[in-house]
């Protein structure tokens, strides 16, 4: 009987990387997933997954790549961007609960009051989260969270609202200054660059006037910021592929 190989910690990493890389490499299967990813958005996908109670608008593989990055740079504050239905604020308020961060900062154009009182009938967790209700691109949205965290640099941000070039270009310009070194900025839904438009949900964004677009135009003048490609080679299944941009 042979004897089962047991490796290192370090080694199982290494090897992690390396079936990253491969499946990566593997055209077949990525557009394989590709194309499950488009069949099952016909039926939202996506909305089908819940924190808490509440929907969380975010692929399950997106949201542990999420709290990977959260783990391992522990930022003081998340500024979500896209408030939703508010499974994903909850989501992160454990997360600094757990691991002993400040605060979550919501920001929508429109918070409706039932959301508001589910949202504060989580004990510990409500006290993690701090609702800003306007536009993320606004001037006084921006200095209100500015009043929030100081010259606190531990930010992550998270931009997952009006998906419009013009419009994530804005708010990446304003609130790539949050993060400091180490952290991140996740740019929701660059997956629309990559997919046919969707007739079953028409949107004012689509193919060239999208998130992704608004990265790549960012990235030419913001060289502090970087693709953390090792997070995007080990999703098969993801909505912000080069989306998870890393300050540093």
């Amino acid at each position: 009987m042979s004897e089962k190989k047991l490796y290192s910690r370090i080694e199982f990493e290494e090897l992690r990387k390396i079936w990253a890389q491969e499946m990566v490499d593997d055209i077949p299967l990525t557009q394989e997933a590709r194309d499950v990813f488009i069949k099952a958005d016909r039926h939202n996908w996506i909305h089908q997954t819940n924190w808490c109670g509440e929907p969380v608008l975010q692929l399950p593989q997106d949201m542990f790549a999420l709290q990977e990055i959260i783990y391992k740079t522990r930022p003081n504050y998340i500024i979500e961007i896209g408030v939703a239905w508010g499974g994903s604020l909850l989501f992160y308020a454990t997360l600094q609960e757990v691991l002993g961060g400040e605060l979550v900062i919501g920001v929508d154009i429109f918070i409706p009051d039932d959301l508001r009182e589910r949202l504060n009938s989580h004990s510990l967790l409500s006290k993690r989260i701090k609702l800003i209700e306007g536009s993320s691109i606004d001037d006084s949205v921006i200095d209100k969270i500015k009043k929030i965290i100081g010259n606190d640099k531990k930010v992550m941000v998270i931009l997952d609202s009006y998906h419009t070039h013009e419009h994530v270009i804005q708010e990446l310009n304003k609130y790539s200054p949050f993060c400091g070194e180490g952290q991140y900025i996740v740019v929701a839904d660059t997956i629309i660059d990559m997919i046919p438009p969707q007739t079953h949900r028409p949107r004012p964004w689509g193919p060239n006037n999208n998130p992704k677009t608004a990265v790549d135009e960012f990235l030419k003048t913001h060289t502090e910021f970087v693709v953390d490609h090792e997070i995007d080679r080990k999703l098969l299944f993801t909505c912000n592929p080069s989306g998870y941009l890393k300050h540093g």
